[in-house]
């Protein structure tokens, strides 16, 4: 499995953006798909994620503003971000988990004030 994400970029406080990560292979539909992020100097931390049967979990910090989705016939995984502050400013992450976890190769997100 190969993942590859998409997407980031520099916005103003407030904006938004629009994260994309492709999935090859033949197990994506039935594949839990997580968004991680890493801030500079912190931890990676998860965003959200989104189940096979496309239940959804968010990090406090996501909810209202963040929401993920899936188009199994596209092989992809979203996350559009609304309300974006400097503090999620991060190299975000795709992660597929199935028995295993495949990560693509981030995507640089900037918050500008």
């Amino acid at each position: 499995v190969q993942l590859q994400a998409s997407g980031g970029g520099l916005v103003q406080a407030g904006g938004s953006l629009r994260l994309s990560c492709a999935a090859s292979g033949h197990i994506f539909s039935i594949a839990s798909m997580t968004w991680y992020r890493q801030g500079p100097g912190k931890q990676r931390e998860l965003v959200a994620t989104i189940t096979s049967g496309g239940n959804t979990n968010y990090a406090d910090f996501a909810k209202g503003r963040f929401t993920i989705s899936r188009d199994n016939a596209k092989n992809t995984v979203y996350l559009q971000m609304n309300s974006l502050k400097p503090e999620d400013t991060a190299v975000y992450y795709c992660n597929l988990q199935f028995g295993m976890a495949f990560w693509g190769q981030g995507t640089q997100v900037t918050v500008s004030s």
